[in-house]
């Protein structure tokens, strides 16, 4: 694993302007893999006057010659699976077969979907007498985080590309290899020099210089609802286009008809994938009053299958979280839920045994949560699940609908129409009913506080899009 030592900027890599560097640590044993580049507002200007330079070639480019260029960029990443896996798990700690079945391969769908969407998505249409445009926006400035680091960038990218628009990259400062890899796809695919950038650095400092920069068009957003609002106040206040992808707290609704097994099982391995560092992760779990202590045992039965382990060995299923920081926030919360008197029946806030040297948490299961305590209603991020109790489908309404976000959630029902019904009546972007798939096509954000604008899909396309009409 070779990280460059330098930025890509105007189609190759060139040296940052100044020498601090952000050392790339392996959470599972606290080893450092790599030093990159902490690039600040020089590299950022650099980055985004090459981006402003190459917009009007590229968006001036047929959409059938984006398309067959992101085309070429899944076909990069696809040959690069293996290699995208093996960076994912070093550098944020995800199991290798996770990183195989979901950080390498989701992207690789993703891109492939916007090749097909650049080619057949209605750039121009007639309404009345009216000729109907959609132009791209311009110089994209994306900042992403590090929980599904290659997923995010290109569920930016390949949008903000097939709309014709030019971008800056900042990747988060936990996992930027992956981010250096795919600069290396998108050259190697063949892009224009300037259309696509990548600028490594801290967030405070390149992410700030990025989202602040006058000749960025719009910001792109996911992370943090606290860090969210900063860069939508600045984006406000320059009447800059933003899109953000916050937090979420998402409910996992399990009414009285359905399969309690399965949803319970199902529920668990929701929240326990990647550590728990999942947005749109079902981290309240609703169970009826009479079937509760029954959810409870399932629970805690499921999350022992769960064992810490090193995220190298095929077997493991529960890696590390991506850094000590992170450990710290999500074992506070666990001690916290303790004191608030939920019981806690799977887990714990010391470190599993025989990992104490890395950024291990031990999965968790807090039975007896009640909606108004701190680990029902604030975002925790870490391997941890809450089980409420509820008395009737109204109550289920309401403790659902209970918090700041509204990004995702899930209803099951042995009668798909009723957990349809009650999906309908919950405020947030995206309901699994049943245990749906995951759909790479499907628009995904928030309501409330989770954010705002929508990826994937068409609905991802236009957020990169403005309109113009032309009058005959």
């Amino acid at each position: 694993m070779q990280a460059h030592d330098g930025m890509y900027i105007d189609g190759a890599w060139r040296p940052a302007a100044g020498p601090e560097t952000i050392e790339v640590i392996n959470p599972a044993n606290g080893t450092v893999i790599a030093t990159v580049p902490a690039g600040g507002g020089a590299d950022v200007d650099a980055a985004v006057r090459a981006a402003r330079g190459a917009f009007p070639g590229w968006a001036a480019t047929p959409p059938t010659e984006r398309a067959a260029l992101i085309g070429a960029l899944h076909d990069q990443l696809e040959a690069r699976r293996e290699e995208i896996a093996a960076t994912v798990t070093a550098e944020l700690g995800s199991p290798l077969s996770f990183s195989q079945a979901v950080h390498a391969s989701v992207p690789v769908a993703v891109s492939g979907s916007y090749a097909k969407l650049a080619a057949e998505y209605p750039f121009e249409e007639k309404v009345g007498n009216s000729r109907v445009l959609h132009e791209p926006v311009g110089v994209v400035g994306a900042i992403t985080p590090w929980n599904y680091p290659l997923h995010q960038i290109v569920a930016k990218a390949a949008p903000a590309l097939a709309a014709g628009c030019t971008m800056v990259l900042k990747p988060a400062e936990d996992t930027p290899l992956v981010a250096q890899l795919f600069a290396e796809a998108v050259h190697g695919a063949g892009f224009p020099a300037g259309v696509f950038n990548l600028v490594t650095g801290l967030g405070p400092v390149a992410g700030q210089a990025l989202a602040e920069h006058e000749d960025v068009d719009l910001v792109s957003f996911t992370g943090s609802t606290a860090v969210g609002k900063r860069i939508g106040a600045v984006a406000g206040g320059a009447v800059k286009r933003v899109a953000l992808e916050l937090g979420g707290k998402s409910a996992n609704v399990i009414l009285p008809g359905a399969d309690l097994t399965k949803a319970v099982k199902v529920g668990v391995a929701n929240v326990m994938a990647n550590s728990g560092q999942t947005c749109s992760a079902w981290t309240r779990m609703l169970v009826d009053a009479e079937r509760y202590d029954e959810a409870v045992r399932i629970a805690a039965a499921a999350v022992a299958k769960y064992v810490p382990g090193d995220p190298l060995d095929e077997t493991t299923r529960l890696g590390p979280v991506v850094n000590a920081k992170q450990r710290e926030r999500v074992t506070g919360y666990i001690a916290q839920g303790e004191k608030e008197g939920a019981r806690l029946v799977a887990g714990g806030a010391s470190a599993p045994e025989g990992y104490e040297d890395g950024c291990y948490v031990r999965p968790t299961v807090f039975a007896d949560v009640t909606p108004d305590m701190v680990i029902a209603q604030e975002e925790i991020f870490g391997p941890v699940l809450s089980i409420l109790k509820y008395d009737d489908t109204e109550e289920a309404v309401r403790i659902a609908n209970g918090t700041v976000y509204g990004l995702a959630g899930a209803v099951w029902d042995e009668d798909e129409e009723r957990a349809v019904a009650f999906a309908r009546r919950l405020d947030t972007g995206q309901v699994d009913i049943n245990g749906g798939r995951f759909n790479p096509v499907a628009p995904f954000g928030g309501y409330k506080q989770s954010g705002v604008g929508r990826e994937l899909g068409t609905h991802g396309l236009g957020e990169y899009l403005q309109t113009k009409s032309l009058q005959f």
